[in-house]
């Protein structure tokens, strides 16, 4: 088939109009911030965007699926100190011709990332920043390229004033993008609910209190468990799920046998279709000693069920105490068992607090949302810094009608 000059045309400025996003990271295993970056990709408008991903160590599992439908670049860093991984990203993300780089956590992946894009002349360079504290503090490098930076993402109001307050980015450059859920996936659902606890051999009115959450020492699950210790004294009937895997399984495996409640506490790994998990809750606990914007508590809330959580980083931002669910003080077990067997005792009032915690969240922290402020912040620093009339996307549809 002779396709004529106009479509010719047509087809090769539709191949260069969209702007080739790269998205570095260090790996992809199952966690709050990697699920995020897989669902951000996903909605991109593929009409103005083409994301990529560069996994500076191995992909992890979820990069694995992700390189099953976009480009998956990965171990360009073959060392802590591997000082050639500057020079094999910037190569990366010259042929690739990237429009923009956004770097996700902090540590080597913000640091090479934005040398690198600095180097290769990348237009758009943005951090997206998820935590507030350990394991992703901001150290003295990361901060001497703040000058090159456009753009540092923060998940929320209070974690933009923390990036402002506390960490000292230019006040300009930190923009607030709120995390978002799909909705829609994750909604109350009596049939997951049903089938959930069908697995498990619990009947509907069982007690059942949950975490999702990577079992890493920020998370604090000693404290769930700790807190699942007093609870069950009080309501024996009650059983505790533990959703997510890492380094600590063995050590909480341990406590939860040296707290005697092994026989009431479920640990069950890494879940990849958590929303009938969340459906089948009666509540849902983060331990954390700090965080930015958790989205397993955005998932939670989407799925109607109430939340106890430690007041760190947003969550009184989206938990307001009483309303969707409580949240206490970091590391008080007494507050957090006090606060689970409020709820899991009056379970009226726990399925009013999860319907509000639906509404609000819906309103709040929808993925819609969320990706629509990924791509007005990099429409905007690209436009501002190459111009409008080089806006590629514009031209494009321009371009179609000749």
């Amino acid at each position: 088939m002779t396709l004529s000059i106009c479509q010719e045309t047509a087809i090769q400025a539709t191949a260069v109009a969209r702007l080739r996003v790269m998205f570095v990271i260090t790996s992809m295993p199952v966690g709050g911030a990697e699920t995020l970056l897989v669902n951000l990709i996903r909605r991109l408008d593929r009409n103005q965007f083409s994301p990529e991903v560069c996994c500076l160590k191995e992909p992890g599992p979820l990069g694995e699926i992700l390189a099953r439908e976009i480009p998956l670049h990965h171990h360009l860093l073959q060392h802590k100190f591997d000082i050639r991984v500057l020079l094999r990203l910037t190569r990366l993300l010259q042929q690739r011709q990237v429009a923009a780089v956004v770097t996700v956590g902090a540590g080597d992946k913000m640091f090479w990332g934005r040398w690198a894009a600095r180097r290769a002349g990348v237009p758009v360079v943005a951090s997206a920043l998820h935590s507030t504290g350990w394991p992703d503090g901001i150290g003295w490098l990361n901060r001497r390229l703040t000058p090159w930076t456009d753009a540092f993402i923060a998940v929320a109001r209070t974690h933009g004033e923390y990036l402002i307050h506390t960490e000292r980015f230019p006040a300009d450059k930190v923009a607030v993008i709120p995390n978002g859920v799909d909705t829609h996936r994750f909604a109350p659902s009596a049939a997951g609910r049903a089938r959930i606890r069908r697995e498990l051999g619990l009947t509907d009115d069982v007690p059942l209190c949950g975490i999702v959450a990577a079992l890493r020492p920020e998370k604090n699950h000693a404290l769930f468990l700790r807190a699942a210790a007093q609870v069950l004294r009080g309501v024996p009937a009650a059983t505790f799920l533990v959703i997510g895997d890492g380094p600590l399984r063995g050590n909480l495996e341990q406590l939860a046998r040296e707290l005697g409640i092994e026989t009431r506490v479920r640990f069950l790994g890494t879940q990849h279709e958590i929303p009938p998990w969340l459906a089948a809750l009666d509540l849902f606990a983060l331990t954390s000693d700090n965080e930015a914007n958790p989205v397993s508590i955005l998932e939670a809330m989407a799925s109607g069920v109430p939340v106890v959580a430690t007041r760190v980083g947003s969550v009184a931002e989206m938990v307001h105490d009483g309303h969707h669910g409580r949240w206490v003080r970091a590391g008080d077990v007494n507050g957090m068992a006090d606060a689970m067997q409020q709820v899991l005792t009056q379970p009226a009032w726990g399925r009013q607090m999860g319907a509000a915690a639906r509404s609000h969240g819906s309103a709040h922290g929808s993925l819609e949302r969320m990706v629509e402020g990924y791509q007005q912040l990099i429409r905007d620093i690209y436009n501002r810094k190459i111009g409008p009339k080089k806006w590629l996307g514009q031209e494009n549809a321009r371009t179609g009608s000749c």
